[in-house]
This record gives structure tokens, C-alpha cells and sequence, in this order.
């Protein structure tokens, strides 16, 4: 058993990307140093860790940026969100939309390129839903 979990995202800046998730999604830090920030935040106390990608307590063979991951943030109202986060440059790789499977989201980017998928859950298409039984 454990007692909890967080990603911890390898990141070329640890500053400018703590600023980002403070800035855009009311993180709090937890601890900060140059090369490492927790992160708290959201209603459930969530946490999210930075870390210099090329520090020495990471294994040479694990020295690289965060890629291929995609965080997801549960608010809401991703409208909202996805105007607000426009209106202040964040990059936007997939306009806001609404899924047959239950879901208006869209997908941002943090300064890295790691992905944030911005979820509102909403009903599903009752078409969709009927042909999953």
C-alpha cells in the first residue's frame, strides 16, 4: 500500500513552470527549491512535483524532459477555462468540444509541450450510450 501519488514532470524550468501551474491552475507551493517544486492544489488537495530533468538524483538514463503524457484537470466549467487560458496565451492544440462519451474538453499546453486535457463532464449522447449496452 502507499500513502500517496503525484506525477513528478521532468522540466527544463522548474520556475517558469511552477509559475504556470500557480498562475493558470491555483497550484500552491508546497516546497520550492531551484531544481525541485510540490505543487498543491485543487479541491481534493491534488499534487503535482517539478523536477530539473537533468538533476543528479534522477538516474542518466531517466535525464530527459517529460513527453508523451497527457494531465488531466476535472473543473467546472472547461469554457470557461479554455477562454480564459486563451485570452492569456496559453497555447490551445485542440479547441474546446463536446464527446458522444460524456465530455466538453479541450487540450492545452504547458511550456514543456506536456498536454492538459481540461474535462467538464456532461451528459452523454443517448445514441452513443444505448450502443455501449
Amino acid at each position: 500500500m502507499f500513502n500517496t501519488l503525484y506525477p513528478l514532470l521532468h522540466v527544463r524550468d522548474v520556475a517558469a513552470t511552477s509559475r504556470f501551474f500557480q498562475d493558470h491552475f491555483g497550484f500552491e507551493p508546497v516546497f520550492e527549491s531551484d531544481w525541485y517544486v510540490q505543487l498543491r492544489g485543487g479541491a481534493k488537495g491534488n499534487e503535482l512535483a517539478l523536477i530539473a530533468f537533468d538533476h543528479e538524483t534522477i538516474p542518466p538514463r531517466g535525464r530527459h524532459p517529460t513527453a508523451h503524457l497527457i494531465l488531466s484537470f476535472e473543473v467546472e466549467d472547461a469554457a470557461a477555462v479554455a477562454a480564459r487560458l486563451e485570452r492569456s496565451g496559453v497555447s490551445i492544440i485542440q479547441p474546446l468540444r463536446d464527446e458522444v462519451f460524456g465530455q466538453r474538453h479541450f487540450i492545452a499546453a504547458d511550456p514543456n509541450g506536456i498536454l492538459l486535457d481540461v474535462i467538464t463532464p456532461i451528459d452523454p449522447d443517448p445514441d452513443w450510450l444505448a450502443a455501449q449496452r
